[in-house]
């Protein structure tokens, strides 16, 4: 008996050690980490303009419409899209018709607006949503193909348009793996001025 409430003793010892490091003392050695060496991404990767308004996450995409914006890929999150309180997918499979009439509608649409003829190649992104309905990423090639029309409505040189393009574009991870990004929120607030400057 005087065994069992030994070794009772220490697994209630070691229980409650645990409990210490593993509940208290890691999780906030890890948000002071995070907090002193990415104060930014700690703090949700908010926004801001430089009159101290918040305009947004440059994690979570806007939906910036008008033709003198960037457009973002297409979103399921809510009704009008880029509901942080309703992300997610359509969950429609490539054999999905509801899909494919989606896909060619947006194709047509986004044809339209930019100007592109009919058979010219768009990138997938430019028609189909991310899977949180959620991301302001898009392609390069999305970006430079919206570039004239953003151009012509802000009456804008292109290289300058490029310029800010490429200030706001993610390379691949180690040179490797993906692809270029732009976010398309930070170019869209750059091109307003809210970002401090044109």
């Amino acid at each position: 008996m005087k065994e069992f409430w030994s070794r009772l003793r220490v697994a209630l010892l070691l229980t409650a050690l645990l409990v210490v490091v593993l509940g208290g003392l890691y999780p906030l050695a890890v948000y002071w980490t995070g907090r002193l060496l990415f104060p930014f991404q700690a703090n949700g990767s908010l926004v801001r303009a430089p009159d101290g308004t918040l305009l947004g996450s440059a994690l979570l995409g806007q939906n910036f419409r008008g033709p003198q914006y960037f457009h973002p890929r297409p979103s399921a999150a809510g009704e009008a899209g880029y509901d942080a309180t309703a992300s997610g997918g359509r969950n429609l499979g490539p054999t999905s018709k509801k899909l494919v009439d989606a896909v060619a509608r947006s194709a047509a649409d986004y044809r339209k607006e930019n100007l592109l003829s009919p058979d010219q190649k768009i990138p997938a992104d430019a028609v189909t949503a991310s899977a949180s309905g959620l991301d302001p990423h898009i392609s390069l090639a999305n970006a430079l193909l919206q570039l004239p029309r953003v151009a012509r409505e802000r009456k804008m040189r292109p290289e300058e348009l490029r310029e800010i393009l490429a200030r706001y574009t993610s390379k691949p991870w180690l040179g490797l793996l993906g692809e270029p990004v732009v976010n398309v929120a930070m170019v869209d607030w750059a091109l307003d001025g809210k970002l401090g400057g044109r």
